[in-house]
């Protein structure tokens, strides 16, 4: 499944923040992470984050798209049922 997100780094917290709409109409997920973003160290907080919060292996994860930019595409090896399911409950808990 392919996932687009949009990475706040040098937050104060890891969090992700949830489903934000985009000046094109699309949808993305914010995700804010304390690493700083150099040498992949922004990309590997998200990804940790990510797989820890919705319990799948870091391995799953792929960034396709904008590694070096705060929008990226994600592709997660798993079912997508599953993951639709993760992403509601994360990001419908409250703060």
């Amino acid at each position: 499944m392919r996932l687009a997100l949009r990475v706040t780094p040098k937050a104060s917290r890891n969090r992700i923040e949830g489903v934000v709409g985009e000046a094109d109409g699309g949808a993305v997920l914010k995700v804010s992470v304390t690493a700083a973003p150099e040498d992949g160290k922004a990309n590997a907080a998200v990804i940790a984050l990510l797989a820890k919060s919705w319990k799948i292996a870091k391995s799953a994860f792929t960034i396709t798209a904008g590694a070096t930019d705060r929008r990226k595409l994600l592709f997660i090896a798993t079912d997508a049922d599953y993951l639709r399911g993760r992403i509601a409950e994360v990001t419908t808990r409250e703060p």
